[in-house]
């Protein structure tokens, strides 16, 4: 079984409401939120890389999370890690799109992420507050207009709704 596939197994399968889903989860995103601080102190500095198995040293996280956190970040990196195949001696390279994490922490409602000190180092205010606007409004869902029974057809006819498309 690959690294990825049994931390999703292991990870969303515990339930965040007991005990020990909730111990997990804390000591999980405490790890994550120190890997970002570390990330995000240095955005000029070439792409982390390395194999999972550094990394993970690096950092000072189990294998398990660094898999974790891989997963977490990768759709906001400019190239993806093949992380399917992925094993501990597998090279991997963490080349950040600032604006596309930003966006995907704001999406996850990651507010302990999106909100770090570090990010001040990376856009100003304003452009987080502009990034943070479009990614919010980005899920919003407008309505149509609902069509009454006696209304004309949308779809062309002339007729009633209520004897066009609306029977």
């Amino acid at each position: 079984m690959s690294l990825l596939k049994e931390w999703r197994d292991y990870a969303y399968g515990l339930d965040d409401r007991t005990p020990e889903g909730k111990e997990f989860w804390v000591s999980y995103f405490q790890a994550e939120k120190g890997v970002y601080e570390q990330l995000l102190a240095n955005p000029l500095a070439d792409p982390v890389h390395g194999t999972v198995k550094e990394l993970a040293e690096k950092y000072g996280l189990t294998i398990q999370y660094m898999i974790g956190f891989l997963d977490g970040i990768d759709d906001s990196l400019a190239e993806s890690n093949n992380l399917d195949d992925v094993t501990e001696d597998s090279e991997v390279k963490l080349p950040i799109d600032y604006e596309k994490l930003y966006m995907n922490m704001v999406e996850c409602n990651a507010e302990w992420l999106y909100t770090l000190p570090q990010w001040d180092g990376i856009f100003a205010k304003a452009k987080r507050d502009e990034l943070y606007k479009i990614q919010k409004s980005s899920k919003t869902i407008i309505k149509a207009p609902k069509v009454g029974r006696n209304d004309p057809c949308p779809c062309g006819s002339g007729l009633k709704y209520k004897k066009c498309c609306g029977k």
